[in-house]
C-alpha cells in the first residue's frame, strides 16, 4: 500500500483569550512581526526548487520543507507566522497535508498561527469554516483566522461564537492594502464609508470581550498601504487588534504603520511575506548569503525589520 499522509492530532487548548495570548507573545519576544508564509516556486533557493515537470506531491513537499526552515529561522525572533492558504491549496490534496504539516511545525516551535484563508458564507456553512479553522483543537490548529465580512454580520456572528468557546481570534477584513479595495471599501453608504461600517461592528463585537490587556478577540486587517485610515481606524477600534499588511514588497514602511500600535506597543502585528521568505534574493543580502544562506537571510530580513518596528513602537507609536 502507498504511504499514507501523516495523521493531525489535536493541539492543547488554551484557557487564556486569544488576543491575551497574542498581545503577550509580543511582550515576550519584543516583536509585532508576522512573518507570512507565501511559498512561490519561481523564488525558492535552489536546494529546495522542485525539478522541471514535478507534480504537485513534490513541489508541496518543498513547500514544506521550506516554510518549516522559515519557522526554524525566525521562530525566536517574532510572535506569530501566517501561511497564506492558497499557495498551499493550488496544489491540491498534497498541498493541503503539506499546510498542514507547516501549522503543526509552528506550533511545535511555541509560535502562534494566524491561517489566512480569507473564509466565510452565512447559517450553518459559516458554521462549518468556524469549527474547521478556530482553536488548537479544531482540525486545522489555526489560532485566528482571516474573514470576509461581505456577506453581512450574520454571517460573522458564528465565527466569533467559536472564538468564545476556542480562546481563537479572526481578523475582519476592513481596510485591504491591495488598490482595487476602494472600489467597495471606500463606497459611502449612510453617510460612511463601508469600511467604517465594518469598523463600527469590529469594535460592538469586542465591547463585552476585552481581556487584560484591553483587546479583544476580533481583529481588523487594515493595510500599510493607507496609513491615514489606518490612523482613523486605530482611533475608531480601541479594543481591536490589527492586522496589518502591505509592509515591504507592496510599498509600506515603519512610518507608515506607527498609527496602529498603542501607547505601549501594542495592539497591532505587521505582516512581511515575501521580503523576509526571499531575502536572500534582495540586493542588500544576495552578496553576504546568497541562495546557500537563505535561512540566515530570512533571520537578518527579521531582525531588521524588529529594529524598524521597535523603533516607532518604543516611540508610543
Amino acid at each position: 500500500m502507498p504511504d499514507q499522509p501523516a495523521v493531525s492530532t489535536p493541539q492543547p487548548a488554551s484557557a487564556i483569550p486569544w488576543a491575551d495570548q497574542l498581545c503577550e507573545a509580543i511582550r515576550q519576544r519584543n516583536s509585532a512581526v508576522c512573518v507570512g508564509l507565501d511559498p512561490r516556486t519561481q523564488q525558492l533557493p535552489i536546494s529546495l526548487a522542485p525539478p522541471a515537470g514535478a507534480d504537485n506531491a513534490a513541489i508541496a513537499e518543498c513547500y514544506r520543507r521550506f516554510s518549516e526552515g522559515i519557522i526554524d529561522a525566525v521562530a525566536d525572533l517574532v510572535p506569530v507566522v501566517k501561511p497564506q492558504a492558497a499557495f498551499f491549496e493550488q496544489l491540491g490534496p498534497a498541498g493541503t497535508v503539506a499546510l498542514a504539516q507547516v501549522i503543526d511545525h509552528a506550533i511545535d516551535a511555541g509560535l502562534l498561527v494566524v491561517l489566512d484563508a480569507k473564509r466565510n458564507d452565512i447559517g450553518t456553512t459559516a458554521e462549518a469554516y468556524a469549527a474547521a479553522y478556530l482553536g488548537r483543537t479544531s482540525p486545522w490548529h489555526s489560532d485566528a483566522l482571516t474573514v470576509s465580512p461581505y456577506l453581512g454580520d450574520d454571517s460573522l456572528d458564528p465565527f466569533v461564537d467559536a472564538c468564545d468557546r476556542s480562546a481563537a481570534g479572526i481578523f475582519v477584513l476592513v481596510k485591504t492594502s491591495n488598490p482595487g479595495g476602494r472600489f467597495l471599501q471606500d463606497r459611502r453608504a449612510d453617510g460612511e464609508a463601508i469600511y467604517q461600517t465594518v469598523a463600527k461592528w469590529v469594535t460592538q463585537a469586542n465591547a463585552s470581550r476585552l481581556g487584560r490587556f484591553g483587546y479583544g478577540p476580533v481583529g481588523a486587517v487594515v493595510g500599510a498601504t493607507y496609513p491615514e485610515q489606518l490612523a482613523e481606524l486605530r482611533a475608531a477600534m480601541p479594543g481591536t487588534l490589527i492586522l496589518i499588511p502591505g509592509f515591504g514588497a507592496q510599498g509600506g514602511a515603519a512610518a507608515d504603520v506607527a498609527a496602529g500600535f498603542d501607547s505601549r506597543g501594542l495592539g497591532a502585528i505587521v505582516n512581511n511575506s515575501r521580503n523576509i521568505l526571499f531575502a536572500y534574493q534582495r540586493p542588500e543580502f544576495a552578496e553576504t548569503y546568497g541562495p546557500a544562506r537563505w535561512q540566515d537571510a530570512a533571520r537578518q530580513a527579521t531582525v531588521e525589520m524588529n529594529q524598524q518596528l521597535n523603533e516607532i513602537r518604543s516611540s508610543g507609536g
